[in-house]
């Protein structure tokens, strides 16, 4: 383990202070969750973006997709317990 400095404001020193003492655990250990917490989210985030660019790249690639339509309704009648046909992507006029 490594160590690393950071400056904090009094005002987030005493909040983070006081949230630990609330929680029953140290602030070092508050700050480590937080920043924990973050980076995952980060880490999530620029994975969800990563696959959403693939997505609008093969997309682009092909030019088939499924009209939003078509597809909410597919997706309503999924979450209704029903077993509806998959709708089939095909080239969409511009």
């Amino acid at each position: 383990m490594s160590t690393t400095t950071i400056r904090l404001p009094e005002d987030l020193k005493a909040r983070i202070a006081a949230a630990a003492k609330r929680t029953g655990r140290t602030a070092h250990s508050l700050i480590l969750e937080a920043i924990a917490e973050k980076v995952d989210a980060a880490e999530r985030r620029g994975e969800f973006h990563a696959a959403a660019e693939k997505r609008y790249a093969a997309i682009a690639a092909s030019g088939r997709t499924i009209p939003w339509s078509e597809m909410r309704t597919y997706l309503e009648r999924r979450v209704a317990g029903e077993r509806p046909r998959r709708p089939v992507a095909r080239k969409l006029a511009r």
